[in-house]
Parts: C-alpha cells; structure tokens; sequence
C-alpha cells in the first residue's frame, strides 16, 4: 500500500486556522505521521507500540 492510499487522519487539536496541524496513517507495522500542511515531505514512522505510549503520556499532560 502507497503513502497516498492510506486514510490520514487529521489532530481533533488542529484548527482550521492553518496553525500547526498533523496527521496521522495507522499501518499494522507502524504509525505514520506527517505535517497536514506539507503531505509531500516524508512522514515519520514509530512503531504502534511507540505511538501507544506517546498518546498515553500526552493525554496525561496538561495543554
């Protein structure tokens, strides 16, 4: 499966406002991450238990 094939999904944080804003791809070998601003730079890729543990530890940060 292509980059341009999988469904990108868009941070519930992102506004419209074109502020910072990324997205996020979910592979069964890795979670793909890209700036929604730039899809043609390379997204970055961790691993699903990598992004696991980030999500779980930003949930618990204040904003």
């Amino acid at each position: 499966m292509s980059i341009n094939e999988l469904a990108w999904f868009k941070s519930s944080y992102s506004g419209g406002g074109g502020g910072n804003c990324v997205e996020i791809a979910v592979r069964p070998d890795a979670v793909l991450v890209r700036d929604s601003k730039d899809t043609q730079r390379q997204a970055v890729a961790v691993s699903p238990h990598a992004w696991s543990a980030f999500t779980l530890l930003a949930a618990d940060s204040p904003l």
